[in-house]
């Protein structure tokens, strides 16, 4: 990243900021690309097959995996990378469409559960064929083996891979 112009202001004089160097920018570039630019990418066939967001289809993909189909609203959207208004909102969305059903958790009351229903588990089967040959047009082919062993690795250390998600 170069040094802003002068006239900008600043909370820290620019001679105690270690700017990037030239593999650190190309390596800043490349991650920031794919967090901003892979998403859309990954969404669009599904959108245009199914009329649902990534963010939609992540949130029906993993109550499916969930046993009985059922999770806290909390541990979802900690899943879907999103935040509880967002996946509510969502969620209740998936309620009219008769994807998903909430009820309060028997196991503790403060908590809600989304329970996905066979129409929306018959969704996440019809999607989940067009979610996967994107990953793999996008992410998994272009790459060698030794290439997502250490995508994974880099994941893992910027911790941006969920725990739940982790091998």
């Amino acid at each position: 990243m170069a040094s802003p112009p002068p006239s900008e202001p600043r909370d820290e004089p620019a001679e105690d900021v270690q700017w990037l160097d030239a593999e650190e920018k190309d390596a800043w570039t490349g991650a920031i690309s794919m967090a901003v630019l892979l998403p859309g990418r990954l969404e669009q066939p599904l959108q245009r097959e199914f009329g649902i967001s990534l963010f939609e289809y992540l949130a029906l993909s993993h109550v499916s995996e969930a046993p009985e189909r059922r999770l806290r609203m909390s541990e979802l959207a900690f899943l879907a990378n999103g935040s509880l208004s967002r996946l509510s909102n969502v969620v209740k969305r998936f309620e009219q469409r008769g994807w998903v059903e909430r009820s309060p958790d028997p196991a503790d009351g403060r908590y809600t559960l989304a329970r996905l229903t066979d129409a929306g588990y018959d969704i996440v089967l019809a999607a989940a064929p067009t979610h996967v040959r994107a990953v793999r047009e996008l992410v998994i082919d272009p790459l060698t083996a030794a290439d997502r062993r250490a995508l994974a690795r880099i994941a893992a250390k910027l911790r941006t891979r969920p725990a739940d998600l982790a091998p």
